[in-house]
């Protein structure tokens, strides 16, 4: 059974960062590909960041520049760094990792930007 744990959200003020981490536990397969999903208020699930095993990051234009996401294969850990917090980054954030049937979801946790 694998699981995703979740750390790094809460409350900062705008332009603030948050550094955000989620370590995939128990069978996981592989180094799969992993990264994040946000929900804000009223809005369906988008896609924030991923990383593939290898390495390589995609972002979405939304937060380009601002959100940064690394990994430590030999942990299944990956990492996101948010700089320059805006209020509509304002979401449950969920961590996803790349596995069989459909992969695996973190918990979510809120990350609110507000003064």
């Amino acid at each position: 059974q694998v699981q995703l744990v979740e750390s790094g959200g809460g409350l900062v003020q705008p332009g603030g960062s948050l550094r955000r981490s989620c370590a995939a536990s128990g069978n996981f397969w592989g180094r799969n590909m992993m990264g994040w999903y946000r929900q804000g208020p009223g809005n369906q699930r988008e896609w924030v960041a991923i990383i593939t095993r290898g390495g390589t990051t995609s972002v979405a234009d939304s937060v380009k520049g601002r959100f940064t996401i690394s990994r430590d294969n030999a942990k299944n850990t990956v990492y996101l760094q948010m700089n320059s917090l805006k209020p509509e980054d304002t979401a449950v954030y969920i961590c996803h990792a790349g596995g069989p049937f459909g992969g695996y979801w973190g918990q979510g946790t809120q990350v609110t930007v507000s003064s």
